[in-house]
Order: structure tokens, then C-alpha cells, then sequence
């Protein structure tokens, strides 16, 4: 049973003093802000615009939620800048996406819904393979995030709903350059779970906020940051990794992968959400057609380690999959464990098509950096520290920070 945080003053880990009263504190709503993606929105919220935020935490209490929230968000920030924010710019609800009203007590959930004048809902579950994970994360915590908006909208307005889905709601593709408007189509078959039902999350969306202005973002495969190589999302980077070292890859090599830096992605998310007006209600999260061949990836990659690239044979790729798919069955070992993510990772490495992003590069005037020009530091970070990020504890001191 989850400990409510209490309604005020919030008492944090190191007695943070809270400096902002909850009547005078009006908030953007973010879920995953623990996750990948919404760490690094939470964090350019934090250091590029001067606007609150009210954070929901899957945790045991509050202590439990701000110490995995700082795990989550030293990517980022330094201690002293994070527990500053914590002070005067965060309040945190520790509670479950997937429970009514988040798990949270009567007083948090209205405070909650007092104080929030627009949504960023990150959070989802990324376990292609898991339907039933899929289901209750992304089908029935979305709905819970609606019903918030609904409540919000009805208390005073709501500003904007912005969802953050996934281009794999375009289901099987092959060697297409794929629109956000031609995106869905509800008589294509889904890849997966995970694509199935980020599918009917964007209609719910629509059908039950209709009069709130919502925005979709559809990042394609995202992965490393360009700025630095420092990750703490592997997934995907071992799936990478693996195929770099192998001298022959089942491809042609010829065929785009549609790759996009996180710091682009999150970068995009912030200023389309905080815009008063945006042109669009969805936007491609992605490369596009400036998406890279497997071959200039490849060629990045052995001119950086001063070694030949592999050889491309596409007739392999039949054989290669059920050898994937075989390995994959072994589990409890490396091996397996590996293959078990490259199989899930293998039919958006192989369907040659990428996402227009004509409308986000129009709007903000930025580009996604080439995933030639940072994947080599990422391939080294990752491998190096045997993909693990070295997290660092919170400090022993921190009470100084009170001060």
C-alpha cells in the first residue's frame, strides 16, 4: 500500500524547506518522468523555462519517489541544481499510473488537480513482448491520465494535453516515407503490443478530450543523446552493439533506419508544448528523410575503430531472423537475453521506411543530429561500462542544502 504524500508542507528526503504554497503553485503535469524520454522533458523544463512542475512517481512514499526521481534526473543536473528545483519548482506524488486516481489520497489528487494547468504524459510500458503489460500501463493508465485531464478541465481549464505515443502506430510498413496524417490506418496489422496500443491511446485521446487543445509527438526510434555519450537506456543500444561487431549483417545496405537523438526529441516535446498556438496536433519525432542508410552507419562506425566494415548479404536475413528467434527461446542466459531483444527490435531494422518530419523541423527551425555523428561515443560509453550508468547515491550531506 502506497504512503500518500502529505498535503502540505512536503517534507522531503533532506528536509527540504518547501518555499512555493500549493495555492499559489500552478504546475505542468508530467508521467514517466522517472523514464528515459520524460527525465530528459522534466529536466529541460527545469533549466530552459521558468515554469512548476507536479511529478507522479511510482514509489513506495514520498522519500522512495524523490530519491528515484534524482536517479532518474543526474543525467541532467547536479545534486545542489536538482535539490533546489525539488524545493521550490517540484512537488512530487508518489502513485500508480494504473490505480483510480493514481493511488493517491483525496487531499493529493485535488491539490493535484488544483494545481496543474497542462499535461505531458510520458509514461508507458515498453515491453513489446508483454500484451499484458501493454494493456495496464498504456491502455489503462492513459485512460487514468484522462480522467485527471477531465477533472483538471472541469476545476479551471486545462491549458494543453500533449501524448507522447510512437511512429509504430503505422504497423507494417515496407520502403515507405510515412506522414503523420497517413500514419494510422485502423486496417494495418500492429508489430506488436506495444504499437497496438499506443494505437488506440492517441484515439482516446481524441474521443474523450475533444474540447482540451492536445498535441501527439511520434518520436521513431530514439536513441543516445548528440551532446554527449552518456545514456541510461540500453535496450536498444545492446541490440546496436551486437550488430556492430558482427563482420556480416543480414541487410541491404541501402535500406534508411529512422534513428533520432532523445535530446532533440525532449527538446521538441518542451517548446511545442509550451507554444500558445502550434501549427499541428501531431508531429513526427524523427530523422525522416534525413535518416541514414545502414551503410553510412557502418562506415561511421569502422572509420571511428580505424577497422573494415562488415559485409552486407540481405539473402541471410530469412536465416538470421530464426536463429534470432531460436536463441531467443533460451532463457536465462546472455545469449538469450540478447536475442530476445534484437527480436523484438528486428522488424523496425528491416521495413525501410522512415517518417516525414517536415512539420517539427519546419516549426523549430532544428534538425535531428545523424546518428553517424554521435553513435560511435555511445557504442564506446556503452561498452566500456558493461551498459550500466554509474548512478551516484543521494548525498549523505544533503541536509546542507537545507540551509
Amino acid at each position: 500500500m502506497l504512503r500518500q504524500s502529505t498535503p502540505h508542507p512536503v517534507k522531503f528526503p533532506c528536509q527540504l524547506k518547501q518555499a512555493v504554497p500549493f495555492d499559489k503553485f500552478m504546475a505542468i503535469f508530467i508521467t514517466g518522468a522517472t523514464g528515459y524520454l520524460g527525465a530528459h522533458v522534466a529536466a529541460g523544463l527545469l533549466e530552459k523555462h521558468g515554469e512548476s512542475l507536479n511529478l507522479l512517481v511510482r514509489a513506495r512514499d514520498l522519500r522512495d519517489a524523490e530519491v528515484r526521481l534524482w536517479r532518474a534526473i543526474q543525467l541532467h543536473l547536479e545534486f545542489p541544481r536538482f535539490a533546489e528545483h525539488l524545493r521550490s519548482r517540484i512537488r512530487v506524488f508518489p502513485g500508480d499510473l494504473t490505480s483510480p486516481r493514481f493511488g493517491l489520497s483525496d487531499t493529493d489528487y485535488a491539490q493535484l488537480a488544483a494545481s496543474t494547468e497542462s499535461i505531458i504524459h510520458c509514461a508507458a510500458s515498453l515491453n513489446r513482448k508483454s500484451e499484458k503489460s501493454c494493456l495496464n500501463v498504456n491502455l489503462r493508465g492513459t485512460l487514468e491520465v484522462i480522467r485527471f485531464a477531465q477533472t483538471a478541465r472541469d476545476l479551471h481549464g486545462l491549458r494543453r494535453f500533449s501524448h507522447v505515443s510512437t511512429v509504430a502506430v503505422a504497423g507494417h510498413r515496407q520502403d515507405e516515407v510515412v506522414t503523420e496524417d497517413k500514419a494510422i490506418d485502423w486496417e494495418r496489422s500492429d508489430y506488436d503490443p506495444y504499437a497496438r496500443t499506443k494505437k488506440f491511446c492517441e484515439h482516446m485521446v481524441g474521443e474523450l478530450l475533444p474540447d482540451v487543445p492536445h498535441v501527439v509527438f511520434r518520436p521513431s526510434i530514439v536513441l543516445g543523446d548528440s551532446r554527449h555519450a552518456e545514456t541510461t537506456q540500453f535496450d536498444m543500444v545492446r541490440s546496436f552493439v551486437f550488430l556492430a561487431g558482427l563482420p556480416v549483417l543480414p541487410f541491404r545496405p541501402d535500406d534508411y533506419i529512422d534513428i533520432v537523438n532523445v535530446d532533440f526529441v525532449a527538446d521538441a516535446i518542451v517548446e511545442i508544448h509550451q507554444k500558445d498556438h502550434p501549427r499541428h496536433e501531431i508531429y513526427h519525432l524523427s530523422s525522416g528523410r534525413g535518416s541514414q542508410t545502414f551503410r553510412q552507419l557502418t562506415d561511421a562506425l569502422a572509420a571511428a575503430q580505424r577497422r573494415r566494415g562488415p559485409v552486407f548479404l540481405p539473402s541471410l536475413q530469412g536465416p538470421f531472423t530464426k536463429t534470432v528467434n531460436f536463441l531467443a527461446s533460451r532463457r536465462g542466459t546472455g545469449i538469450g537475453a540478447g536475442a530476445s531483444l534484437l527480436k523484438v527490435f528486428m522488424p523496425y531494422l528491416t521495413f525501410n521506411t522512415v517518417f516525414d518530419n517536415t512539420r517539427i523541423v519546419e516549426e523549430t527551425g532544428r534538425r535531428p543530429a545523424p546518428f553517424s555523428e554521435y553513435s560511435y561515443p555511445l557504442l564506446k560509453f556503452s561498452r566500456e561500462g558493461n551498459f550500466t550508468y554509474p548512478y551516484r547515491d543521494w548525498p549523505a550531506a544533503a541536509e546542507e542544502f537545507a540551509r
